[in-house]
C-alpha cells in the first residue's frame, strides 16, 4: 500500500545542518527548498510563507490535494484576527490537527467525522463546536478559491439544552463563600453582582472599564467604541439599584483603575479558578447536585438572571432587552417561569 502523502513539511538536513521544506509539485514530482536555517521557528516562519504562496499560485484544488492542517492553519491566521474570541479557534484547532495529521479534505466523511467524535471523548457540545470549526475551515478555503469544491463536515447530534440556575438561597451562598477567600473577595463578588443583576457574559464583564459606567446617569454600556459586532450581542442596561453601592464602593478605591474588574490594577485573563474554588466551598460542586441540577459556571450567572425576571413576571419584550437577548431564546429557554406561561390556555379549559 503507498505510504499517505504527508504534504508539505519541514525535514532536518543533517549534511547542511539546516531545515529544508519537502513538498509536492503540480505534477505529482517531490520538491525541495532550503530555508537557510537552524533555528526551527525561523524555518517554520518561512515554512509558512512558502505553504501560502503555493496555494495562492496554484489556484483552486481538489479536497483530495489540500491537507486538513494546512487549511486550519490558513483559517486560524486569516479569520483569527477578526473574530471576537480568537482563543476559541486555537482551543479547537489543537485537537482537530492532531487527529486529521496526514489526511486531506477529502477525506472527511461522516464515518471519519464519526471517528474524530469516538477519539476525542468529550461531549457531544465540544465535538460540535470543533468540527463546525473545521467546517467553517473549509467553506472559508471554498469561498477563497482554494477548494474547486466544498465538503460537507458532518457533527453530531445537537445536544438537548440543560439550563442551569441559582436560587436565591445558592446565590446568597455563593456570595457568602466568594467572601471569605482573600484572594478573590477583591474582585469575585462585584463580579457576581453584575452577572447575577444585568446577565451580561463572562467576557462583556470582565472588558468592562470604567469609562463605560455612568454612575450618575446609572447607565452600563457595554459595548465599547470599537469592538466588533457579533451575534453575542451586549447593549446598554439602567444600574440596577442592588449593584450600584457595589458599583460606587469600587470606584473608590485608593487607586484609579481602567478596568472595573481588576486585580493589583490590572485586567483579569479569565476568572474561572478564583469562581471554581468559590463554587466548591459553597459546596455547589456536589456530584450528586450536578447530577440532578447540572454544573454552575460563569455563564450560570446569565441563566440566573433571566430567569429571576421570568419568575418575577417582568414583561418578555421588556427582559429581552434587558438582558440584550432575543426574544426566540428568551422565549425558548426562559418563558416557562414566568407566572403567566401558557396561564389563558390552562383557564380556556
Amino acid at each position: 500500500m503507498p505510504r499517505r502523502n504527508q504534504g508539505t513539511r519541514l525535514r532536518w538536513c543533517k549534511r547542511r545542518h539546516v531545515w529544508d521544506i519537502h513538498y509536492r509539485r503540480p505534477d505529482g514530482r517531490r520538491g525541495q527548498r532550503s530555508t537557510a536555517t537552524a533555528d526551527r521557528e525561523e524555518a517554520e516562519k518561512a515554512l509558512a510563507e512558502f505553504i501560502s504562496g503555493q496555494q495562492r499560485r496554484s489556484g483552486p484544488r481538489d479536497p483530495s490535494q489540500v491537507l486538513i492542517t494546512d487549511l486550519l492553519a490558513d483559517y486560524a491566521e486569516e479569520q483569527g484576527p477578526h473574530t471576537a474570541a480568537p482563543e476559541r479557534i486555537a482551543f479547537a484547532i489543537v485537537p482537530l490537527g492532531e487527529f486529521w495529521e496526514g489526511r486531506a479534505v477529502g477525506d472527511i466523511t461522516r464515518e471519519t467525522c464519526r471517528a474524530y467524535s469516538a477519539w476525542r471523548q468529550r461531549s457531544a457540545g465540544t465535538v460540535r463546536k470543533e468540527l463546525g470549526t473545521l467546517r467553517a475551515a473549509v467553506n472559508h478555503a471554498h469561498r477563497e478559491g482554494r477548494l474547486t469544491r466544498s465538503v460537507p463536515v458532518h457533527l453530531p447530534e445537537k445536544p438537548d439544552s440543560r439550563i442551569r440556575w441559582l436560587t436565591r438561597e445558592e446565590a446568597l451562598t455563593l456570595r457568602r463563600a466568594a467572601m471569605k477567600e482573600p484572594k478573590v473577595r477583591g474582585y469575585l463578588p462585584l463580579f457576581l453582582q453584575i452577572g447575577l443583576t444585568t446577565g451580561r457574559r463572562k467576557e462583556a464583564i470582565l472588558s468592562l472599564r470604567w469609562a463605560q459606567v455612568d454612575l450618575e446617569g446609572k447607565r452600563i454600556d457595554f459595548d465599547p467604541v470599537g469592538r466588533r459586532r457579533t451575534n453575542k450581542r451586549r447593549g446598554v442596561v439602567p444600574i440596577p439599584p442592588k449593584l450600584l453601592p457595589y458599583l460606587k464602593l469600587a470606584s473608590q478605591g485608593k487607586a484609579p483603575t481602567e478596568y472595573v474588574i481588576q486585580r493589583y490594577g490590572k485586567p483579569l485573563d479569565d476568572i474561572k479558578k478564583g469562581f471554581a474554588a468559590a463554587i466548591g466551598r459553597a459546596g455547589l460542586d456536589d456530584e450528586g447536585l450536578i447530577a440532578e441540577k447540572g454544573k454552575v459556571t460563569p455563564h450560570t450567572l446569565r441563566h440566573t438572571c433571566a430567569t429571576w425576571l421570568m419568575q418575577a413576571g417582568v414583561d418578555k419584550f421588556e427582559a429581552a432587552g434587558f438582558l440584550a437577548m432575543t426574544m426566540e431564546t428568551l422565549e425558548r429557554n426562559y418563558a416557562h417561569h414566568h407566572p403567566d406561561y401558557l396561564g389563558r390556555a390552562a383557564s380556556a379549559l
